[in-house]
């Protein structure tokens, strides 16, 4: 099966469904969070650099995110044993949401066709979204730096 996707969301989209286990195995469905905003990012993977580098980034601003009526979600398609892991580690106080089969990767644009390191290779691209309260796409953000892009995020947002 193929999940690669040139699916790309935009602004005003409505946001697709999931229903994903999180690190204690517990499901987390996008619904869960009607009537709020909430940031849902894809990255490649737990404990790797420039992921530990953007979850601690999300962590250090929840607060403010959190103020300004934002919850965050993180996906990867990484077990949720490794994202236990992950967020015991770093001390991560969001949802870690976790996407094995890769369909809500692909679902939202984020699992295709990238550039690393001069090469083009298929997995998941680094992304970011602001779902609205009514769960639709507000900002819609692909190829995102880890370093830098919380900041980013947050002037964005005037938050």
């Amino acid at each position: 099966m193929s999940v690669v996707t040139d699916n790309r969301l935009a602004p005003g989209d409505a946001a697709p469904a999931f229903t994903l286990p999180d690190a204690d195995g517990n499901a987390v469905s996008l619904s869960d969070y009607a009537g709020r905003k909430v940031v849902v990012y894809f990255y490649p993977a737990a404990s790797t650099p420039g992921c530990t580098k953007q979850a601690c980034d999300f962590r250090d601003n929840l607060a403010e995110l959190s103020g300004a009526g934002i919850d965050v979600v993180g996906i990867s398609p990484d077990a949720p044993a490794k994202l236990a892991k992950f967020r015991d580690k770093e001390g991560l106080t969001f949802p870690l949401l976790s996407d094995t089969d890769k369909s809500t990767l692909a679902a939202w644009g984020a699992f295709g066709e990238k550039k690393m390191y001069g090469k083009t290779v298929t997995g998941v691209i680094r992304s970011t979204f602001l779902v609205d309260e009514e769960g639709r796409i507000e900002v819609a953000q692909y190829n995102v730096r880890a370093t830098g892009h919380v900041a980013k995020l947050r002037r964005d947002l005037k938050v």
